[in-house]
């Protein structure tokens, strides 16, 4: 028997960064490619909690796990300790379950790390220490890439600053032709309520350019027809996109919760076009305050909503929402703590042009909050 090739694939422990990587996983796979899925300890214990019985059996993709060096009760959602945690601590360890794999079996070596360019540069850095190809891949679409590329100009016209990103002057930014043009106000980057993080995430960005620079290839989500502007901008960029979910029963999604499929059926109820899909990804926290404002924004906006509210949404053990606003809402409402996503976003009864709120935080004045939400929701509606 000949040897087999074998990848190793790491994401960000983060919803929205493993679900694409474990959808890759499975077209990897498929070729009959070994594939070797790495999370956190503490993402693949959810994992493990959220999947099918037996799902992990059917998928033929290894499971493994690495510590974050966090110990189990503390708070993962506060970015900065996270990411410093992880790049101190990880290498080390994907480095030892490397050598771990490649002792046990000659015939299904790894030879290729394929690793979330999120995760900065140690996981190509651990590859490349060891002989091993190290294959960046980018989770989101082109153009934020793209953007990223464009930063060292930013920072020469004195538009950002160079420690933060922060704008010096509000100006109109076009990356090229073909991408929409951005207000210095409005980048990805800016976490105006704590400038740490937003240092934090700008470093990441300027990080992402060396990785972009010093890669033979670059795998990205998106599809080069619907967005060849920014592809063609960022060298050595291979679109693999769109990374979808297979109904194939050996393919699971990777969610941290598991999906409440009951929220279909209430599609199939609803008028086509006709409701707001809301969801704030997995990291979003919000405060009490915050939650039953925007709660009131859906309820003022007055038209069918599936809204999706983690168990752990706020920063109080549980959500309260504003007196009397479930039975307000009821007939035309739906609340769910995780649905299953692409099977809501292409549903007919879902606006074809309802926004998707990822990770947004929440720091509008109360006022403002519930104003902005009905802009969106009647402008992206109707």
């Amino acid at each position: 028997m000949g040897r087999r090739p074998h990848v190793l694939i790491i994401p960000l422990p983060a919803q929205g960064h493993v679900a694409p990587l474990m959808k890759l996983a499975h077209r990897i796979s498929d070729h009959g490619i070994k594939v070797t899925f790495v999370n956190s300890d503490f993402i693949h214990a959810k994992l493990l909690a959220a999947l099918p019985h037996e799902a992990e059996a059917r998928s033929g993709i290894g499971l493994a796990s690495i510590p974050d060096g966090l110990d189990p009760g503390d708070d993962r959602k506060n970015m900065l300790k996270l990411t410093e945690s992880i790049s101190r601590v990880m290498p080390g360890h994907l480095k030892d379950l490397i050598e771990k794999v490649n002792h046990s079996n000659d015939d299904e070596q790894i030879t290729c790390v394929i690793a979330d360019i999120t995760l900065e540069r140690w996981p190509m850095e651990v590859a490349e220490k060891m002989g091993i190809e190290g294959v960046p891949f980018c989770p989101m679409g082109a153009g934020i890439w793209a953007l990223a590329l464009h930063i060292p100009k930013l920072i020469e016209a004195g538009i950002v600053n160079s420690t933060d990103g922060s704008p010096l002057n509000d100006e109109l930014i076009c990356v090229s032709k073909g991408i929409p043009v951005l207000s210095s106000n409005s980048l990805p980057w800016q976490w105006p309520i704590d400038l740490k993080i937003q240092e934090s995430v700008f470093r990441l960005y300027l990080t992402s350019i060396q990785i972009m620079d010093s890669s033979k290839w670059l795998l990205c989500n998106c599809v080069y027809e619907l967005d060849s502007s920014a592809c063609d901008l960022i060298p050595n960029l291979l679109p693999i996109g769109p990374l979808l979910a297979s109904s194939d029963p050996g393919h699971y999604a990777a969610n941290f919760w598991p999906e409440d499929s009951t929220c279909i059926g209430w599609l199939d109820k609803q008028p086509a076009g006709s409701v707001i899909y809301v969801a704030f990804g997995s990291f979003t926290i919000l405060t009490q305050h915050q939650f039953n404002e925007l709660a009131l924004g859906i309820e003022l906006v007055g038209r069918p909503f599936l809204w999706v509210v983690r168990s752990d949404f706020t920063d109080e053990s549980a959500a309260e929402y504003p007196d009397g606003f479930i039975e307000r809402v009821a007939d035309h409402g739906k609340i769910v703590s995780w649905a299953p996503q692409e099977e809501v976003l292409a549903h007919p009864s879902v606006a074809s042009m309802c926004m998707h709120v990822q990770g947004l935080v929440c720091d509008l004045s109360v006022q403002k909050s519930w104003q902005l939400l009905h802009k969106i929701c009647v402008v992206r509606v109707n």
